[in-house]
């Protein structure tokens, strides 16, 4: 959509090409919806989605067990078939890894949050090893001896997002779904409650469902003045990437100070920063200093060549959980953003449940737990 402003029409429009937007829009023309559009401010999948290391690390990153840590499992073991369709569906295998991944104790860690960690999840019948300092130097013999214990995560792995993208594109381009680039979202369209669409930099596009999955820009979408704003914000994060000869790591490794990725060509990640400093996609020489550095501690003998830097921008809620579900107010759009940290791990179960709700308007858990009702909800109780 380029040139002279046009309308355009569509059963589902989706605002956001990410992965989370346009898986979406896979599992509704798998469920049968044949006429989806997915519009774009800049071209899918190149923010998040292509900036992220494709970690699926539910166990490694969580202390609580509940129902964020539930949903983020469930969407993990959905990627062994999520995988093997989509390489089915568009020739590209995304990559999925499932050696496993670290968590490193700190060697002055007297509190024993390592051990902590490993005995919550032991207890819940998950599968988790606690391993001494020799069993981690025995599984990655390259990684720092001046480490601590550690706990083996068998069950959460990872994935080369930047593939995982390719794929959800192929897939879109060979089934017919509306790709529409370059292209930004400015206002939903509503009469009275009911939203029509949206209007954009090049137009309007009418639909008659809409889906606000527009990543760290979802706030910007103006919704009118009948529903309330959907607070989400962008968090940067900045990743190095060094080079090694393959196989020097074979996990992926967890510290209190970051997280190293590798990837089967000798490509290590390291990550990652947090940073409040708007749409700001810049690399800092700070950042990239102590995300090398922290690297070349890990694996003190190895020799690492830094081949790249990059910056993402993440959408971080106020709690940094989703939002998911219905906007408050408005009728025939459904929002799936926030997913911060997690966008990657959380893409197929997003996809399931958001097409399920379009489709045969099912309410599912995530959708109260995670939907913008607990904004309200907090707001109230801190009154």
């Amino acid at each position: 959509m380029t040139g002279k402003q046009q309308t355009v029409h569509t059963d589902v429009l989706i605002i956001g090409g990410g992965v989370v937007g346009m898986s979406i829009a896979r599992q509704l023309h798998k469920s049968g919806v044949s006429d989806v559009t997915v519009i774009d401010q800049g071209v899918c999948g190149r923010e998040a989605s292509w900036a992220a290391a494709g970690m699926l690390s539910p166990q490694a990153e969580t202390d609580e067990l509940g129902p964020f840590f539930q949903f983020c499992s469930r969407s993990r073991d959905m990627y062994p078939d999520f995988s093997e369709e989509l390489l089915q569906e568009t020739g590209i295998d995304i990559g999925l890894d499932r050696t496993g991944t670290i968590y490193i104790e700190r060697s002055d860690d007297a509190g024993g949050e390592v051990l902590q960690r490993y005995r919550k999840q032991r207890d819940a019948g998950l599968d988790v090893e606690l391993l001494s300092t020799e069993d981690v130097m025995r599984l990655e013999p390259h990684t720092s001896e001046f480490g601590g214990r550690g706990v083996l995560f068998p069950g959460d792995w990872q994935v080369d997002n930047r593939e995982l993208v390719q794929a959800l594109r192929r897939y879109a381009e060979i089934n017919g779904i509306g790709i529409i680039e370059n292209t930004a979202a400015k206002a939903l369209l509503t009469d009275s409650e009911e939203v029509m669409g949206v209007r954009t930099s090049a137009g309007e596009i009418h639909a008659s469902h809409t889906v606000l999955a527009a990543g760290a820009w979802t706030s910007l979408v103006d919704l009118g003045p009948i529903a309330a704003r959907i607070q989400v914000e962008p968090v940067k994060g900045q990743i190095v990437c060094v080079t090694a000869r393959p196989g020097v790591l074979s996990h992926v490794i967890y510290t209190h100070r970051g997280y190293l990725v590798p990837r089967h060509d000798g490509r290590i990640l390291a990550g990652s920063t947090t940073e409040y400093t708007g749409y700001d996609r810049g690399t800092s020489a700070e950042a990239i200093e102590r995300l090398t550095r922290f690297a070349n501690e890990m694996l003190p003998n190895t020799a690492l060549t830094v081949t790249d830097t990059w910056a993402g921008i993440r959408p971080g809620s106020a709690d940094g959980l989703p939002v998911l579900g219905e906007i408050p107010g408005l009728q025939c759009v459904t929002v799936a953003s926030g997913h911060y940290r997690n966008g990657i791990l959380l893409t197929p179960a997003t996809a399931e449940i958001i097409a399920d709700r379009i489709i045969n308007n099912a309410d599912h858990e995530e959708f109260s737990v995670f939907g913008m009702g607990r904004f309200s909800r907090t707001a109230t109780a801190s009154n």
